[in-house]
């Protein structure tokens, strides 16, 4: 993913060490940063975790040279430095065995790249844009990211929000594609059933 024109401009101010830039580097992606060291390093060292990797980005802002997005730049770096952190205390976390594979997700409900296969039947919008334009069901879907396992909440920012693709995922969080696809899906999954009760029912 190749800089946006508004990440270009966000760069040229913070390489020129504009401090309000950089504050607002932080309120915008804090919470992302925050989700993938919890999932790598549990909550323990996360905010350490992340502290650590903005003061990594900023000294290394200046020679951040676009190739990828802002966004992806510093998941990799707190993706790092939560790695690096479990090693200095020399914790073994296998991140897939928190959530092995297994059979109970069905592997027939997506296709090849990740999308429903058949799409759930009380679906009555017809995209998830539209949906989330209804305040109250935005609201329950908010909440129900704010619960979900941080495995599955760091693997569906990554791929759904941040348009990362499977392989990358697997890097960053040291996990098997394979492994990848099943917590994704378990996250899609339990959206999918809060929107289906949203609307038979009106409520979260």
């Amino acid at each position: 993913m190749s800089l946006s024109v508004d990440d270009h401009e966000l760069l040229s101010r913070l390489k020129a060490g504009d401090n309000n830039a950089f504050k607002y580097l932080i309120s915008s992606y804090h919470p992302r940063l925050l989700i993938v060291a919890r999932a790598i390093a549990g909550d323990v060292f996360a905010e350490d975790v992340t502290q650590e990797a903005w003061s990594s980005i900023y000294k290394a802002i200046a020679k951040f040279e676009g190739r990828s997005s802002l966004s992806t730049w510093m998941i990799q770096i707190v993706s790092n430095e939560a790695k690096s952190r479990l090693r200095k205390e020399k914790r073994h976390i296998s991140f897939g065995d928190i959530d092995e594979v297994r059979p109970e997700v069905d592997p027939s409900s997506f296709d090849d790249k990740g999308h429903w296969a058949n799409p759930p039947s009380h679906w009555d919008i017809n995209t998830p844009e539209l949906m989330l334009q209804e305040d109250q069901l935005r609201l329950c879907i908010e909440h129900t990211l704010t619960v979900l396992p941080e495995n599955q909440k760091a693997v569906f920012l990554l791929r759904d929000v941040e348009q990362s693709n499977l392989e990358e995922i697997a890097e960053l969080l040291s996990l098997t594609e394979a492994n990848v696809r099943v917590i994704l899906h378990r996250a899609r999954l339990q959206l999918m059933k809060i929107i289906n009760h949203y609307q038979e029912t009106g409520e979260c």
